[in-house]
């Protein structure tokens, strides 16, 4: 058989329950993304590595959970230096080196080296508000994606609320920055910073499912691989005219519906260049729904983006980091197949490798496992375990259906914020039965503190070893500030 194609949809902020065939009592319907699932394979136990966008892009392009990275908590900046460290290899630069023509088109998020006027630190750059004329747009961007394994790039250096406002072209901006966006008054949404003529936030979704067509359109004689990480639904909430009132939710689930749009687009123009049979869809979130949808609103009108979930973006718990994925491969995939089992988005790179035949050096993909196995229908897991990442560094492992949270709170957003009295009194760890417990409400740790010992052990050691795929051990990056490490060595 010939490779396959690779089209990866990565919506961003999109909740577990925001898709309707996961979510029987969503309050609207995601046709097109319905349709995904009926033609291939829905996934009700996906996860990000984390809560947050940038740590979760980090594990999808380089199969290694994101915390062994220098950044241990929070997310980049728009002029934040580059994530992804030199000299490691991304599914993007594994597929180029096997005959793939690949692109991103889209928000990239994972920092890039601008030509800076001085020197800064990291902290520095990567605060939300670095003042945008300490940056030439004039000079090429080094270390950006096309360093990374990449053909090409079109899209946004981080998230659509964060400047520059400007969209690149491989190297460089496509027109200079020539105003600052926004004006005054500023929406509540928008940090301000320079903005390029060219560029108008309603129109940037739009944009990249034109370009994504036009690369596939492109470069179908060949095998490709595209990804395509949308910028929405996350803030600016902009649906277009068509799709405002749409979800008779509010704006948010208006623009939920453009995405599911967008993705049914891309189906229909791979199969009308004949291209679906051996392309491989695939849909996923990179985090739960954030705060910024107002959920109180959601619930009002009978819609809760987590489903029966706890917690949101940003959250250790549930709706943090499960995921809606959804894949879809006629020549392999049976259609209409629902998988139960655990799976993570860091997992595409070994699953690719599998698909391919083609084995991973130790030093590549360390947490990465092949779903394969699960696509053509195998009834076992393939992952004896899975770490989760909060926005605040937290961790937790899960094994089965036993889920330890090294955390007293939700290591995130939602009640109880780390930090504040809320969390005062609650007991240093969580442990959750998710089959009985799916929204996490009975802590088991007092219960069962053997059972936590040893899932706390197996955290430790996955941290220490650098891995948690077979393989010689591997160094992580930056330093051990885990709370799993500390508790360890608290009772020796």
């Amino acid at each position: 058989m010939d490779k396959p194609n690779l089209v990866y949809i990565l919506a961003d902020d999109m909740g577990w329950g925001d898709v309707s065939c996961l979510n029987p009592q969503a309050a609207f319907e995601t046709p097109c993304l319905d349709r995904l699932a009926r033609e291939g394979a829905v996934f009700t136990d996906a996860h990000a590595s984390s809560a947050l966008c940038t740590p979760s892009r980090y594990s999808i392009l380089t199969g290694r959970y994101n915390w062994r990275s220098r950044l241990k908590n929070g997310v980049l900046g728009g002029y934040s230096s580059h994530l992804i460290e030199t000299g490691r290899k991304t599914i993007a630069g594994f597929l180029q080196e096997n005959g793939y023509v690949t692109g991103c088109i889209g928000k990239w998020h994972l920092g890039m080296d601008w030509a800076l006027r001085g020197d800064y630190s990291e902290e520095e750059r990567s605060d939300f508000f670095f003042p945008g004329d300490r940056v030439d747009f004039s000079v090429p961007i080094q270390n950006g994606p096309t360093a990374f394994g990449f053909d090409s790039f079109f899209g946004i250096s981080a998230s659509l609320d964060m400047p520059p406002y400007c969209y690149l072209e491989n190297d460089r901006p496509t027109a200079l920055p020539d105003h600052t966006f926004p004006g005054s008054p500023a929406p509540a949404f928008a940090r301000p910073g320079p903005c390029a003529p060219d560029f108008h936030l309603q129109e940037v979704l739009p944009t990249f499912v034109e370009k994504a067509k036009a690369f596939i359109s492109q470069h179908r004689e060949k095998p490709f691989f595209l990804y395509f990480p949308l910028p929405a639904p996350h803030a600016p909430i902009l649906p277009s005219p068509e799709f405002q009132g749409k979800s008779h939710t509010n704006s948010y689930g208006d623009f939920c519906l453009m995405c599911d749009d967008a993705v049914g687009q891309i189906a229909a123009h791979l199969e009308s260049l004949g291209l679906g049979e051996n392309t491989i869809l695939l849909f996923a979130s990179d985090n739960g729904c954030a705060p910024i949808a107002n959920i109180p609103e959601l619930l009002a009108h009978g819609h809760n983006p987590s489903a029966w979930f706890r917690g949101h973006k940003a959250d250790i718990y549930e709706g943090g980091h499960r995921v809606p994925l959804l894949v879809r491969w006629p020549a392999q995939i049976r259609p209409g197949a629902v998988v139960k089992e655990t799976v993570c988005l860091c997992d595409l790179l070994a699953t690719m490798a599998d698909i391919l035949g083609v084995p991973l050096p130790d030093n590549m993909g360390e947490d990465s496992v092949s779903n394969l196995p699960l696509w053509k229908g195998s009834p076992s897991p393939v992952r004896d375990s899975l770490i989760h990442h909060s926005e605040n560094g937290s961790l937790s492992i899960r094994q089965g259906q036993y889920k330890l949270e090294m955390c007293p709170g939700s290591g995130g957003w939602s009640y109880p914020v780390p930090g504040t009295a809320d969390e005062e009194g609650l007991p240093p760890i969580q442990l959750y039965h998710l089959g009985d417990d799916p929204g996490e409400t009975v802590n088991l740790a007092e219960e069962m503190p053997e059972l936590a010992q040893r899932m706390r052990a197996l955290l430790v050691q996955q941290i220490l070893w650098g891995r948690s795929t077979p393989g010689t051990p591997q160094p992580n990056d930056g330093a051990p500030v885990w709370e799993a490490v500390r508790w360890m060595e608290d009772a020796k």
